[in-house]
């Protein structure tokens, strides 16, 4: 059974950092776009930032210059270390995987997978 484990929220002060991780496991064989995603009170959620395969990293504007996304693949893990931390940014992260791919019984399934989410809060 395929899980994604997120960890690394939390509350921090306003000009802090965060180091976000989610762990894919499972019997994976592969792992394609991991991307994190957040969703605050009374908002949609939205794309924060993402990451393929070869390491092509897209971000949404509001975090630029101040998240990263990085991934080890082989530990099927993604990461999101964010700096300068704003009020605004007070949501519940959560961590997706994209066709992930693994084996199911004698043949495999490939699909979208969402980690249970981490709460952070940055106070104003």
């Amino acid at each position: 059974q395929v899980q994604l484990a997120e960890s690394g929220g939390g509350l921090v002060q306003s000009g802090g950092s965060l180091r976000l991780s989610c762990a894919a496991s499972g019997p994976i064989f592969v792992t394609n776009t991991m991307a994190w995603y957040r969703q605050a009170p009374g908002k949609q959620r939205e794309l924060v930032a993402s990451i393929s395969r070869g390491g092509t990293t897209t971000y949404a504007d509001s975090v630029k210059g101040r998240f990263t996304i990085s991934r080890d693949s082989a530990k099927n893990t993604v990461y999101l270390q964010m700096n300068s931390l704003k009020p605004e940014d007070t949501a519940v992260y959560s961590c997706n995987a994209n066709t992930l791919g693994y084996f199911s019984g004698s043949s495999y399934k490939i699909e979208d997978f969402w980690g249970q989410g981490t709460q952070v809060t940055v106070p104003s």
